[in-house]
């Protein structure tokens, strides 16, 4: 049974920004769920009352949160563009090297972009949700992409959660440290276990093409 549901969530706080990128969505698909967060503290909320199939995270509603922490932490819970200046790319490097986000530069004539990889985010989620087995028969890039997105996001949280309080180690016990400290290097495991699988094959998907 497809359970899935067109849901689009936009963290935006440029008032035209949301409807551009609306605009767009439609000439690329039949008409989503669109919901906007104007601030960081409403995304969450949002998050929290409804599964959105993407998100979009404009750096307009960043106001002094850092990006990095805030980019992973939505990241564990929903697939996920980001828009920003690209003075901040610098900043998301580990993160889409590992395919767990999507990066639009905020110049130009960018929401026809952010608009088409919120598309693909969508079109991967709705695959998933009604026949598991489906995107199996996309491209082997995709599926690599797919495999890393779909363990890749949990696991960061995962991480990302057991570091903080391993940050806060002073008032915890020796033996909550130490599991803590195995989960961390489990999770990191399985995170380079997964980058050397989806390397390995978009290299043999890339050899098949050329033989």
């Amino acid at each position: 049974m497809n359970t899935f549901t067109c849901n689009v969530l936009l963290a935006v706080a440029d008032g035209d920004l949301p409807w551009r990128l609306t605009k767009e969505m439609q000439q690329l698909r039949k008409p989503c769920r669109v919901t906007v967060a104007g601030s960081l503290a409403q995304a969450r909320a949002y998050l929290a009352s409804f599964s959105p199939g993407v998100m979009l995270l404009d750096e307009s509603v960043l106001g002094t949160a850092p990006l990095e922490e805030t980019v992973r932490q939505f990241a564990c819970q929903t697939s996920l563009v980001v828009v920003a200046a690209t003075a901040r790319l610098p900043e998301l490097a580990e993160p889409i090297a590992e395919g767990e986000v999507e990066f639009v530069a905020r110049s130009g004539n960018f929401p026809p972009l952010a608009a088409a990889l919120l598309e693909r985010r969508l079109r991967w989620a709705e695959s998933a949700a009604g026949h598991p087995g489906m995107w199996l028969s996309q491209s082997p890039v995709d599926f690599a992409s797919i495999l890393r997105h779909e363990i890749n996001n949990p696991l960061t949280g995962i991480l990302g959660n057991a570091e903080l309080l391993l940050g806060q180690r002073d008032g915890l016990p020796a033996p909550v440290i130490q599991r803590l400290q195995t989960v961390v290097e489990l999770a990191v495991r399985l995170r380079e276990t997964i980058r050397r699988f989806s390397t390995a094959w978009e290299k043999n998907d890339r050899e098949r093409r050329s033989a």
